[in-house]
């Protein structure tokens, strides 16, 4: 079924072969793949993994790479196969088990279908991936949205591929279209909920007609051999409570209990796993009788999906905020639920007791809010939780929590203005990072946990002076970016301004330290390794790094001045910027303990040449040309 004559091929199961084509890139791979790509190794390999190859045109290789190579990402995500799209050959490589060599080739052959008209689809198409889902004629343009964009978003919330097809060999129905919905069971099923909603909008009554169909689809079809689906049904002013401001009431159901929760007219469909949809059941529950009076939960203690955190009465505005707002703003973050219970008779005590906050979701998100809310606490009322608290160290090495003290001096610069250090260090470690008090809590398994501890260690010794790493050969979090002596300055930026510009856009940690020889180089810090399309992880940062060396040795070539287009006349600035640091966070900056103040106003034009100097996104996601020769 190979369109536009496509051949393929299927190759040898050596890696050796795949990567012939590019030998100074397979080069840099095996210099650094310990610090590059941790799953490298350590995952391993289907027996049946093997390399195929896709010959294109030039406007098929356009259509598969997408705008900044976003298709093919989204193929990559979907069919779970390793794409790579060789550009001046026009060839695409597909690498992984037959199923997701196979599936990768049918969502490449739809997407390079598109071009040149409608999608046919056969009955070997699905491969345990598709859902089918007819959509009123007059719901199509609706559901598409401009330029395809309500679609796209769909696609990226859920993880799955979409397109509007034929079936078989026979025309289009004038009164419906097929949308082809390919992907995991979940994916697939929050995909066409989606679309069911946007369509009962349009065409009201649509959903009745197939209701029967919706509900048994995919019936015991996940790994648990319970998935399924259950519905219940809501009057107008109950359905706009359940909704939520923005549908965040209905997203907090949704990510809590685990279930897919969406609303079609006035029908809530909830699919998962049968416990999944008994927690989606039991929190819609509560969350309608706290409209009737005080809630508790008998049981709690014995409930794995729950956390109560006692609450000082005097706290508890404080905790709630005006109409609920610091409440729901945690669980937005967490993707939590959480109330105050209280049992009818206990209303109205003495105001020496606390209150229960009950919080459900997932273990690790739980702890997330339970720690902010122990924050917001301390806050209040100094001591609740840090009086005679000590230092921790796990030694499990599943989830678990951390305690390190802190002095005031350090808490300040480890948090940093508006939290960005703290957030920027949780975010790299992929660990819970919460200071309560003068106390960091630290939640995670045991390889989050000791990662953030390391990274709060070095952040430390940068405000004392240089850091040494000797080797991170060893790591599965870290790239080395060796920078020539005449880059430092433009790359680090006044004061780490440009570091920490680039650790806030890709989610890592960065600084500059010195190596056993004594030599400086830039490690980034994350245990997201990132892909060459994806806006975060080390490829993201190491990317934005090269192109900034390669801008300024461009700029050095022309004789230009930096100092022109960097900064304000030297003659204002200088003295603020060598001022002793002063706490106020810290973090990826070039040198030891700058200052974290941000960077002059006059720092503006820079930011325009940053998306200037970016170069086609088409060649990064190839993968030819972010290999500068300065990472190892």
């Amino acid at each position: 079924s190979s369109l536009h004559g496509a051949l393929f091929v299927t190759m040898a199961r050596g890696r050796s072969d795949s990567r012939g084509r590019s030998p100074s890139r397979s080069k840099s791979r095996r210099k650094d793949s310990r610090s590059r790509s941790p799953a490298d190794g350590r995952q391993k390999k289907p027996d049946d993994y093997g390399v195929d190859t896709l010959k294109i045109s030039d406007d098929d290789a356009a259509f598969i790479l997408g705008k900044g190579g976003k298709t093919k990402e989204k193929i990559s995500r979907v069919s779970g196969a390793e794409i790579e799209l060789f550009e001046r050959d026009l060839i695409l490589e597909i690498r992984g088990s037959k199923v997701q060599r196979r599936r990768a080739k049918k969502y490449s052959e739809g997407v390079m279908a598109q071009r040149t008209g409608p999608v046919s689809v056969t009955e070997d198409y699905d491969d345990g991936d598709l859902t089918m889902l007819h959509v009123p004629q007059e719901a199509v343009g609706f559901v598409t949205g401009r330029a395809g964009n309500f679609l796209r978003t769909i696609e990226e919330e859920w993880g799955t591929l979409m397109f509007f097809c034929e079936v078989g060999a026979g025309s289009r129905s004038r009164d419906y279209e097929k949308l082809a919905i390919f992907g995991s069971v979940r994916g697939r099923r929050g995909a066409e909920l989606k679309v069911l909603s946007a369509v009962e909008t349009k065409v009201p009554g649509f959903y009745g007609r197939i209701r029967d169909e919706v509900v048994q689809r995919d019936r015991g079809k996940d790994e648990s051999g319970t998935w399924g689906t259950d519905t219940m049904t809501f009057q107008d002013d109950e359905l706009s409570y359940a909704l939520g401001k923005q549908g965040g009431t209905r997203k907090k159901l949704e990510r809590s209990s685990g279930a897919v929760v969406q609303y079609v007219g006035h029908n809530a469909l909830l699919s998962g796993t049968r416990e999944e949809r008994r927690r989606a059941k039991a929190y819609m529950k509560w969350l309608f009788d706290q409209l009737e009076g005080p809630v508790y939960v008998d049981g709690w203690e014995d409930r794995d999906d729950c956390t109560v955190v006692p609450v000082p009465r005097d706290c508890v505005g404080y905790i709630t905020g005006s109409r609920r707002a610091t409440l729901g703003t945690m669980e937005e973050e967490w993707g939590v639920l959480m109330f105050f219970m209280n049992k009818t008779e206990e209303k109205g005590r003495g105001k020496g007791d606390n209150e229960k906050l009950i919080i459900f979701g997932a273990q690790r998100d739980r702890r997330g809010a339970e720690l902010k809310v122990m924050n917001g606490i301390e806050k209040k009322a100094p001591g609740t939780f840090t009086r005679g608290v000590r230092e921790k160290t796990s030694d499990v090495r599943g989830f678990d929590t951390d305690r390190l003290v802190l002095k005031d001096e350090e808490l300040s610069y480890a948090i940093g203005k508006e939290a960005a250090t703290q957030k920027k260090l949780e975010k790299a470690a992929g660990c819970v990072l919460q200071f309560v008090g003068n106390v960091a809590f630290i939640a995670g398994d045991l390889k989050q946990r000791r990662r953030c501890k390391e990274f709060i260690g070095w952040l430390l010794q940068q405000m004392r002076g240089s850091v040494t790493i000797p080797d991170i050969s060893r790591r599965e979090d870290a790239t080395e970016v060796f920078i020539p002596a005449n880059c430092k300055g433009w790359v680090t930026g006044n004061r780490g301004s440009e570091l920490r510009r680039m650790e806030q856009e890709t989610g890592v940690y960065m600084f500059m330290a010195l190596d056993a020889r004594g030599e400086e180089r830039l490690i980034i810090f994350s245990q997201e390794v990132g892909s060459k399309v994806s806006n975060t992880g080390r490829m993201a940062a190491e990317r934005l790094v090269n192109e900034m060396i390669q801008e300024k040795l461009r700029d050095d070539g022309r004789g230009r001045s930096d100092s022109r287009r960097r900064s304000p006349p030297r003659g204002r600035s200088d003295s603020r910027r060598r001022s002793p640091p002063r706490g106020g966070g810290g973090g990826g900056g070039g040198g030891g303990g700058r200052s974290r103040s941000p960077p002059p106003r006059g720092r503006s034009p820079p930011r325009r040449d940053s998306r200037a100097r970016s170069p086609p996104r088409r060649n990064d996601s190839r993968g030819r040309n972010n290999n500068n020769g300065y990472h190892r």
